[in-house]
């Protein structure tokens, strides 16, 4: 029961109030890229749109059907996300990831919202819809910033 008791707790007002504001929230009408990722376990989905210019993120759009915990990584994605490099993406979902699978370190700024999801490492059934958002971005980045060189 006490497994109960946590998982509610996990669900904090800041969580809460995260999932109900997300920004770029709606697909882009023309994207350099899209991606749609989808976690296995539970049926969460996020598709990104992204447009890159000079190399970093111009516009941004995002579809996100996921529990509460999904929806909170993509405020804060969708919060920080315009302006920053394919690369920065990585390093933002590199660390996230450390943070739920290692305990590591609060990611930097301006991704350091990532730290309210910090007591989700517990419940490891709930990693892979946490990190939909910041994967399927830095993919797309990472798609864009291809088609663009190719252009």
């Amino acid at each position: 029961m006490s497994g109960d008791s946590d998982l509610i707790k996990l669900y904090s007002g800041r969580i809460l109030e995260l999932a109900a504001d997300i920004p770029h929230l709606g697909r882009l009408d023309d994207p350099q890229a899209t991606v749609k990722k989808r976690s296995p376990l539970c049926g969460s989905t996020v598709t990104v749109d992204v447009v890159l210019a000079d190399g970093r993120i111009a516009a941004f759009g995002q579809d996100v059907k996921a529990c509460a915990l999904g929806q909170a990584a993509a405020s804060v994605v969708g919060s920080a996300i315009i302006g920053l490099s394919p690369s920065e993406l990585d390093t933002a979902r590199d660390a996230l990831r450390a943070v739920l699978k290692e305990d590591g370190p609060t990611p930097a700024a301006p991704f350091d919202g990532f730290e309210v999801l910090r007591p989700a490492a517990a419940f490891k059934n709930r990693h892979a819809s946490i990190m939909l958002s910041i994967e399927a971005a830095a993919e797309a980045a990472h798609q864009a910033e291809t088609a663009s060189e190719r252009a």
